[in-house]
């Protein structure tokens, strides 16, 4: 009887090249993801890592994207600002968020900078919209909406006077 799995098989080294990861099956992946939104570098990496192995193929293919301006981190630093901007998110909890996206600290300033919102208007809204204009009854109330307030990223400076 033949042993079904021989060890010396000729034809084993073919499924390698069978296997093998084509850097265009890599790029398609990452203009895919591209395609339904603005990524980070860091985010496309590790979609990338997770269905591709060859790390070096993934890096290559990551800065082919960039230097064709497929993908920026510039760019996305810049929706994703305004997008939580929108949420009525404040400046400390958006720059933890694009920390944690790995975007730099200085693509995160510039953002900043360039959109320079109204952080006390912002401020200011997002409470209206939560509390409306009544003010707290009592200093555990106070104390819960200066939770919230912190929670979504505002310095107390920006929501003192609400509170009094």
């Amino acid at each position: 009887m033949s042993d079904p799995w021989p060890d010396n098989d000729d034809e084993a080294g073919e499924f390698d090249q069978l296997t093998a990861i084509n850097p265009n099956d890599v790029r398609i992946a990452a203009m895919n993801f591209l395609a339904r939104r603005e990524h980070s570098r860091k985010e496309l990496q590790q979609k990338l890592h997770k269905r591709f192995k060859a790390a070096d193929l993934v890096e290559e293919q990551l800065d082919r994207l960039a230097e064709e301006n497929l993908q920026s981190d510039k760019r996305y630093t810049e929706s994703f600002l305004r997008q939580r901007i929108g949420r009525g998110h404040g400046p400390l909890r958006i720059r933890q968020e694009m920390r944690q996206k790995g975007l730099s600290d200085g693509d995160i300033a510039r953002a900043m900078e360039a959109e320079a919102p109204d952080w006390f208007a912002l401020a200011e809204a997002t409470y209206q919209r939560k509390f409306g204009a009544q003010a707290p009854e009592d200093i555990k109330e106070k104390a819960r909406r200066s939770r919230f307030m912190q929670y979504r990223g505002f310095s107390h400076d920006h929501y003192q006077h609400l509170l009094d």
